[in-house]
């Protein structure tokens, strides 16, 4: 089996065989994929995933592992995306290239970049849970994590949380005013307010398991995010267990939404499995996501789309291996994402952009 492998902010293992991926490698978009125009890969080789738009619609951010090239595990990455199709898409690290870092998004003034990193607990790769040993797939959660912002040479110039524990998973608010995140500071994985300072942290999800990979909806009103909900005495021990290790068995999410205060949260989705890295649509009266809840092997994963009722639940891609991380552009018309799509049977995870058809 191959193994794509990704960092702790919002990504899962995408496990394809080599058959499904060489069958998949010349594919960039597939006849059942209606929604996609114009798509165009922009990255070429090695993990690349967890592209965002800044908020001017032209450029992105990124995170990228690429051993062959120096980057041993994930760093930060910023790019302009080309006006034309022949035009190359040039990128550029704008993290320490120090530790792991995770879960970047441009700030409002597009000078500065918001992510989080573990540099300062070492300048190495931290490492991986053994995951034969455990003999369950884990995500690790490094209490090493903090957020940081920099400028887009790569300079830190704050740091805003300062809490021992994770602190992870930062997204801007689209008025700029306000960083959502993931924290283990009062001991469980939940969700955090603070302004965009770092002042004023407020925590807005209470319930035990784990809440993360939070986004705002265009207007700022609501949040989505994934999230575990262990029930059972078994499930709560394993979950406090693997926490207690720094660990997290994200196999069994569903998607969350509520008032971007916290409040009336509820469930949407109840499909089983990981249905995860969900978003807000332009119009804010639908959620896209990426989900494995077809797949009882647990691939491949899909992006779909679900009203904020849990109504209409629609497939959007179709890919064998592995598509998620779907954001829109701020203005609405293009969409990117993380694909494992025309990688020629290798590990490769790469970032893909298209207009948008409703």
């Amino acid at each position: 089996m191959k193994k794509t492998v990704f960092g702790v902010c919002a990504f899962m293992y995408a496990f394809t065989s080599i058959a499904q991926q060489a069958a998949n490698s010349d594919k960039l978009t597939y006849s059942d994929e209606k929604h996609f125009k114009n798509i165009r890969q922009l990255t070429f080789g090695g993990d690349n995933a967890e592209a965002y738009f800044g908020f001017d619609n032209d450029h992105i951010i990124f995170q990228r592992t690429s051993p062959k090239d120096g980057v041993a595990c994930d760093q930060i990455f910023y790019g302009k995306l080309p006006k034309k199709a022949k035009d190359k898409f040039h990128y550029k690290m704008v993290s320490t290239g120090t530790g792991r870092t995770t879960c970047a998004y441009l700030m409002p003034d597009m000078k500065h970049v918001l992510y989080s990193s573990t540099h300062l607990g070492s300048t190495d790769c931290p490492p991986v849970p053994d995951k034969k040993a455990l003999k369950k797939y884990v995500w690790p959660i490094y209490d090493s994590y903090d957020i940081f912002v920099a400028d887009l040479n790569g300079k830190i110039v704050k740091q805003l949380t300062h809490e021992p524990g994770y602190d992870a998973e930062p997204i801007v608010s689209p008025k700029g005013d306000k960083i959502i995140f993931t924290s283990t500071r009062n001991g469980d994985l939940d969700l955090y307010l603070m302004d965009i300072d770092g002042k004023n942290v407020k925590q807005i999800t209470h319930e035990l398991g784990y809440d993360g990979g939070a986004w705002f909806s265009p207007d700022g009103s609501k949040i989505v995010w994934r999230a575990s909900r262990p029930k059972t005495d078994e499930e709560i021990k394993e979950y406090k267990d693997l926490l207690a290790q720094g660990m997290v068995a994200p196999t069994n999410m569903e998607v969350f939404v509520a008032n971007a205060d916290g409040s009336d949260a509820r469930q949407i989705t109840h499909l089983g499995q990981a249905n995860w890295a969900p978003n807000f649509m332009p119009d804010g009266k639908r959620i896209i996501f990426s989900s494995n809840h077809e797949y009882k092997k647990g691939f491949p994963f899909n992006i779909y789309v679900i009203n904020l009722d849990g109504t209409g639940l629609k497939k959007i891609s179709h890919d064998g291996g592995f598509d998620a991380f779907p954001m829109f552009s701020p203005n609405g018309k293009k969409i990117i994402f993380s694909s494992n799509r025309n990688n020629g049977g290798t590990h490769d995870t790469n970032v893909f952009i298209a207009d948008w058809v409703e």
